[in-house]
């Protein structure tokens, strides 16, 4: 027989809990409290810090899937015979090639300028595995992506900085949506900017390492950031200074400043000149007449020392072209004047940006009447106000932080974060990251361009970020919070829009060039290359337009002429086409592809092959007067030997729109 079972034992409930309450349900959270806890509920990392951003930056800066290669992307990419060479292994160009070649996979016999070899390594890449000319879209996408990591980076510099992950997030937010940045987003081109802030970023970052593993870190990041663009260069200049100015904040119980900013500015040296002395072997251009010590030889001291620089740092030869720059014809005191008003406007743009553009051309930035305007006054005072702030600030927090710690070593009292030398640097490293690209030092091919302020948005996103960081905290203090919040979401939306709304000006070539010359009205290469558009979509008329608009604005210009007579030419009206050619020609008797251009119209309308047509005269009368020049040559030529080539010789004309090089290129 079976044992009866034994009940299981009562649990003794203890006196003290028998009569105890349940406890109340956690409260519920909230969208916007999982989403407050995300960015204030613990500190940032690099991965917490970049799904925001990427996400930002992708929703602010994508083009259309359909979009095609517009502006300088043409040369950048489908004519750049380095990153074309990866489906092409008969062409024998290898990899390392890179460091052998210009931004345009051009060698140094025919450059010019620029010389950044990771952008085309990554492009070459791009092209191997099939990212081709099909659409430009992989390689913005790449772009945005980039510049989302480099938020995310910055978040976590301004962190260490700051210790404050409100004004972190707000620092790295702003970054991205800086609006002025999006011509360096958006723009295929525009990935060496990109690169180059990484580089920027990591080598501010490895200065919150520990000081023996600092220099390896430091000299890989310079390296990274001056192979990408020749912006670069303000990681030499700044990187010790922010040293020196912020070890107190990354390294608070040991900050050696000197130690580290000594240790520093010999790290970006020896990289600065390795990367330079590397250039010259690798890549090795003619010294302009007008640095060599010959020309120099009866200047001041301090110009013919600023020369011998520029000789041994040996700058790839750039283009001077007044269209591009009018600053390129103006005495050294008014260029330096418009250089300080384009710098006035740039940081208008950065804060409040009305209008952005892709272009600048002339006479949308002339050369100023005067020397002491406005924008000048406001230019140098942005440029010099910092140099004076900063070692005052560098040297008053050094003695608060000094102070600080001797009365928390007396009553152990925590310190407060002190973010004066952070807004310092940030107003230093501003001034001279634009600098190099200001057209004060050295002129430059472009007069302005807003792809030049990705390096210097790094400083304006950490000084607005504690801005409004203070902001917030008023507004708690005074009862304020809405009020604060509402500020900061109109400064951000209207970034967002504006970022948004000039990205889209990229989906195509023509909308691009269609809100350039509206964005930019006196821009005559604004309205030529829209006329442009609207002819390869077989709007001659249109075309025509445009085409006036560019030739009125820049009367000079040969561009503008021949492609008036191209466009009378294409319209079947070659003899009204003739005094445009002829005065095209003769402004630019040595344009080779002007010329070719035009020839082949005028060959094809059958304007000039009749050996007895007045068109055939006029044109050789023109090319007498210039013997020795493409003028002459081509035209002798067309006219010999025409009938053989059905026009101009193939290799001398120009290169169809959205082509690649051609073979013997």
């Amino acid at each position: 027989m079976s044992q009866p079972q034994t009940p299981p034992p009562v649990p003794v409930v203890p006196a003290d809990h028998a009569e105890e309450e349940p406890l109340p349900p956690l409260p519920k959270r909230t969208v916007f409290t999982r989403i407050r806890d995300y960015f204030l509920g613990e500190d940032p990392s690099l991965l917490t810090a970049l799904v925001p951003t990427c996400f930002l930056s992708m929703l602010l800066y994508t083009r259309h899937p359909a979009t095609n290669f517009i502006f300088d992307e043409q040369e950048a990419l489908l004519a750049n015979p380095y990153v074309r060479a990866a489906a092409d292994p008969m062409t024998k160009i290898g990899w390392l090639e890179a460091f052998k070649r210009d931004f345009w996979g051009l060698t140094p016999d025919r450059t010019i300028g620029s010389y950044r070899p990771l952008p085309d390594i990554v492009w070459r890449g791009m092209w191997k595995i099939g990212m081709r000319d099909a659409s430009a879209f992989p390689h913005d996408y790449l772009n945005v992506l980039l510049h989302g990591l480099n938020g995310a980076l910055l978040v976590i510099l301004v962190f260490k900085w700051t210790r404050d992950r409100l004004t972190a997030w707000l620092a790295g937010g702003i970054f991205v949506a800086t609006a002025v940045v999006t011509e360096a987003v958006s723009g295929v081109v525009g990935l060496a900017d990109v690169l180059g802030g990484a580089g920027a970023l990591l080598a501010l970052l490895a200065l919150n390492l520990r000081l023996p593993t600092m220099p390896i870190a430091l000299f890989a990041a310079t390296m990274f950031g001056l192979y990408s663009k020749e912006s670069a260069l303000c990681i030499v200049a700044m990187v010790p200074v922010a040293a020196l100015l912020t070890a107190q904040l990354s390294h608070p119980e040991r900050p050696l400043r000197w130690a580290r900013a000594i240790v520093a500015g010999v790290v970006v040296a020896i990289a600065f000149v390795f990367y330079v002395e590397m250039r010259r072997r690798w890549f090795p251009v003619a010294t302009p007449h007008e640095l060599t010590a010959e020309a120099n030889a009866d200047k001041p001291a301090l110009h013919r020392a600023f020369a011998a620089a520029l000789r041994w740092y040996a700058q790839p030869m750039l283009p001077h072209d007044p269209l591009n720059n009018p600053l390129i014809e103006a005495a050294p005191p008014y260029r330096i004047a418009g250089a300080l008003r384009v710098f006035a406007r740039g940081i208008g743009q950065v804060l409040f940006p009305m209008t952005l553009s892709g272009d600048y051309s002339a006479p949308q930035e002339p050369v100023p009447d005067d020397l002491v305007f406005p924008e000048s006054i406001v230019g140098a005072l942005a440029m010099v106000v910092p140099f004076v702030v900063a070692p005052v600030v560098g040297i008053a927090s050094w003695w608060r932080w000094r102070r600080a710690r001797r009365e928390a070593a007396f009553d152990g009292s925590p310190r407060a974060v002190d973010l004066a030398p952070v807004v310092a640097f940030a107003l230093v490293w501003v001034v001279i990251s634009f600098f190099p690209v200001s057209n004060i030092p050295v002129v430059l091919p472009t007069v302005r361009a807003e792809r030049f302020w990705y390096f210097p948005a790094i400083g304006t996103a950490t000084i607005l970020g504690i801005l409004f960081s203070k902001l917030f905290a008023l507004g708690r203090r005074v009862g304020a919070t809405p009020a604060a919040a509402g500020l900061f979401a109109l400064f951000l939306g209207f970034q967002c829009f504006a970022a948004r709304r000039h990205a889209l000006d990229y989906n195509n070539d023509l909308d691009f060039w269609n809100a350039t010359r509206k964005a930019v009205p006196r821009s005559a290469k604004a309205h030529l290359n829209y006329s442009v558009m609207l002819g390869a979509r077989g709007d001659l008329e249109g075309r025509l337009v445009s085409n006036d608009v560019a030739m009125h604005l820049a009367p000079q210009w040969p561009m503008a002429s021949v492609y008036e007579g191209d466009t009378l030419c294409r319209l079947h009206r070659p003899a009204e086409a003739m005094p445009h050619y002829l005065r095209g020609f003769e402004l630019g008797p040595n344009d080779l592809s002007l010329i070719a251009l035009g020839l082949q119209c005028l060959w094809d309308e059958k304007e000039i092959s009749d050996e007895d047509a007045s068109a055939r005269t006029d044109l050789q009368d023109l090319a007498d007067k210039y013997p020795g020049s493409w003028l002459k040559y081509l035209v002798d030529d067309t006219f010999e030997n025409g009938e053989e080539y059905k026009g101009v010789n193939p290799k001398y004309r120009p290169r169809g729109y959205n082509e690649g090089p051609k073979k013997d290129e």
